[in-house]
């Protein structure tokens, strides 16, 4: 596992995430409900077409986040860049709402699916492997113009 951290969403986060998930794999217990949900992320900055297609399904007991979509999912979003970061390595809730309320945030589907993915309390397991993956995310604060 790399000390080197990438900018959030680029092939190489996204390669050092999989070996993270692996490496935690037995440690980190099964997801609180299953979920099977597509996300589309727009406008990312630093990707060939600007758009990541993905997928978070803990259909099969774990939690999975990947690319590529699901063949029936029960919910699709479609977010853009900034508020998916603001979502997973900001964790800004205020963000969240604006971007709720701005329209930035689309959905099609069972919207109840996002109430699932509210976390409970975490485990130890949990805090380190977010502390873990905090650490190979480049915030991207290089990448603000202003």
């Amino acid at each position: 596992m790399s000390d080197q951290s990438h900018l959030f969403l680029s092939d190489e986060w996204i390669q050092a995430a999989r070996d993270l998930r692996e490496e935690f794999a037995g440690s980190i217990g099964p997801p609180p409900a299953v979920v099977k949900l597509n996300v589309i992320v727009t406008q990312i900055p630093h990707r060939s077409g600007g758009e990541l297609r993905g997928h978070i399904d803990s259909s099969g007991g774990s939690l999975v986040i990947e690319k590529g979509h699901l063949e029936t999912p029960e919910l699709t979003l479609t977010v853009d860049y900034e508020t998916a970061h603001a979502a997973f390595v900001t964790r800004d809730q205020g963000a969240l709402m604006q971007a709720f309320f701005a329209g930035k945030i689309l959905a099609e589907g069972d919207v109840t699916q996002l109430m699932m993915l509210q976390p409970g309390e975490p485990s130890p397991e949990i805090i380190e492997f977010v502390r873990r993956l905090d650490a190979i995310t480049d915030t991207g604060a290089e990448q603000d113009p202003g």
